[in-house]
């Protein structure tokens, strides 16, 4: 464990300002409040995965106490469990390493902890703050309706003659109620591991990383124990009530983390070929629509695996050392 020092408190201080100075600037922009949120995580990450524990855990302290003085205790709460600590989190397992003769292999190699199960523990943190913050807003039925409701209100003034089925309105009730927790889950894997790939390019790129950069095409596959937890959520969303909502939240976090394992094969299958990128391109563009994306989820679907990072340790090439074991 690294020790505190006076430069780790600074670097972890200084990335918690800038964490808290981000998400300050997504409720002044509404416009990018997405992007913007997902980007505080940065900070932390970069401090986390360049300079361990110590620096994560102090950014994360200080952008909760600048956001509790500039907003209010509730709001530091929001932004600590949805963004700093699973950012927190993700730089800790990165660090995680071992020696690889532990596991069986050469004595000259250390064994990093495995990407697909980094990528498990995002989707389950995501799962458990969409939960939690659910139930800080008393998110439900009674919410849902209501935004429901101002829809149909405001088309009804911009069309007159729009006279809404009552059915249908109720089906789009029932549907909505459960969307919003699956897309916010979905949408916030997606933009918190873009944080963590942007972070690892950074710290790689400075040469402040402690754990090498892998080939994430490669690597960046499901845990296959996450096939379960995404099928008891997609069944769960027929339960109805609270049962339904939180399987909601497991089937968008955990399908997400299974699109993204899917367009890493995507890469990885198509590497080398010529028609390669205008192929991802396409597959990319084609995303948006349902049909695809469905495809894509299916790819990292039937490909689950464990693949543990090798570099060589510190008799080796390796310029630095992790501060924790796996």
């Amino acid at each position: 464990m690294n020790r505190l020092n006076p430069r780790l408190l600074m670097i972890g201080a200084l990335a918690g300002l800038t964490a808290t100075l981000l998400v300050l600037g997504a409720d002044a922009q509404p416009s990018f409040s997405a992007v913007l949120y997902a980007a505080s995580a940065l900070p932390i990450l970069i401090a986390g995965l360049g300079w361990g524990n110590v620096a994560a855990i102090v950014s994360i302290v200080t952008a909760f106490v600048l956001g509790a003085i500039a907003i209010s205790p509730s709001f530091a709460l929001i932004m600590t469990l949805v963004t700093l600590a699973p950012a927190g989190w993700l730089s800790h397992l990165a660090n995680l390493a071992r020696p690889a003769s532990e596991l069986g292999g050469p004595d000259h190699l250390t064994a990093w902890y495995p990407l697909s199960d980094i990528l498990l523990h995002l989707c389950a943190l995501v799962t458990v703050a969409v939960i939690v913050v659910g139930f800080m807003i008393s998110y439900g039925p009674g919410l849902t309706d209501q935004m429901v409701d101002a829809l149909m209100d405001s088309v009804k003034q911009q069309e007159p003659a729009f006279t809404p089925d009552p059915a249908s309105i109720a089906q789009t009730k029932s549907l909505v109620v459960l969307m919003l927790p699956a897309l916010q889950g979905a949408i916030w894997v997606l933009m918190l591991f873009a944080a963590y790939y942007v972070a690892t390019r950074i710290v790689t790129a400075s040469g402040s990383n402690l754990r090498p950069r892998e080939d994430i095409p490669s690597t960046l596959r499901m845990n296959r124990n996450s096939i379960f937890v995404f099928l008891a959520g997609l069944l769960a969303c027929f339960a109805g009530g609270v049962p339904a909502m939180i399987g909601a939240t497991l089937f968008g976090a955990f399908g997400a983390g299974f699109l993204l394992a899917g367009f890493a094969a995507l890469h990885f299958r198509t590497r080398g070929k010529e028609w390669r990128l205008p192929a991802l391109i396409l597959c990319y563009l084609a995303s948006t629509m349902v049909m695809p994306i469905l495809f894509i989820l299916v790819l990292g679907l039937a490909d689950t695996r464990k693949a543990i990072a090798l570099t060589p340790n510190k008799d080796g090439n390796a310029s630095k050392q992790p501060d924790t074991k796996l």
